[in-house]
């Protein structure tokens, strides 16, 4: 997975106001979420954004509400592409990936962007892009191939997962499908349901006709 460098600051007013503001300065309040959980009650000093949120069980976590601009994150946003972003809040260095990301329903300008803290120990889930390789044995017989799902739900430690999943249908025939339970990839779990279909050769109109000439054929 490619690194994006993004420069943050953190965000001490909240609020419909405070919001309202930072968007109209071209800035989007950014939620940094995960890292470490805490035993309660947190005897630790919080840092300018920070605040403790309890999760249950007697244990809490540290989330941190911070701003980054707009031209900062657009090829961040607006790409296929995955990437670990490495954070710089005031110089301290942090690990994320792009959890969620809300879109104005109307204008589609970004309102808010959620971020989850990854660690090299702790696997995360995120959607990685497919992409299919080779030349499909029912393509050649007059097959058209499909894809059904263009990213699949991977599980791993962020520095174990790949900017693609490549997969290979050169055996991929006539008529069949390939689905999630049928794919392997070293360090990654697949998330997905297993009956889920990952791409096919569908019959096209010229292929029916073909089977059925040869059908006819060998009569």
């Amino acid at each position: 997975m490619k690194t994006f460098s993004l420069s943050a600051q953190p965000r001490t007013e909240l609020g419909k106001k405070a919001t309202k503001a930072l968007r109209a300065e071209n800035l989007i309040p950014v939620v940094l979420n995960g890292g470490k959980v805490f035993d309660l009650p947190y005897t630790g000093t919080l840092k300018p954004g920070e605040k403790l949120v309890e999760i249950g069980n007697g244990k809490g976590l540290i989330t941190t509400d911070l701003t980054v601009s707009n031209e900062a994150v657009r090829k961040l946003i607006y790409t296929p592409d995955i990437f670990a972003i490495e954070l710089d809040i005031n110089g301290e260095k942090r690990m994320a990936v792009l959890k969620d990301i809300q879109f104005h329903p109307v204008k589609d300008n970004i309102l808010h962007i959620d971020l989850l803290e990854v660690t090299g120990d702790k696997p995360v889930t995120v959607e990685v892009p497919v992409k299919l390789e080779g030349h499909a044995e029912g393509v050649k017989a007059g097959g058209k191939l499909s894809l059904s799902m263009k990213k699949l739900k991977v599980k791993a430690i962020y520095t174990d997962i790949p900017e693609r999943l490549v997969i290979n249908v050169d055996n991929l025939g006539l008529g069949k499908t390939l689905q999630v339970g049928e794919l392997h990839f070293d360090k990654l779990d697949l998330m997905n349901a297993k009956n889920a279909v990952v791409c096919a050769v569908q019959l096209t109109r010229a292929a029916r006709g073909a089977a059925a000439a040869a059908a006819a054929a060998g009569k």
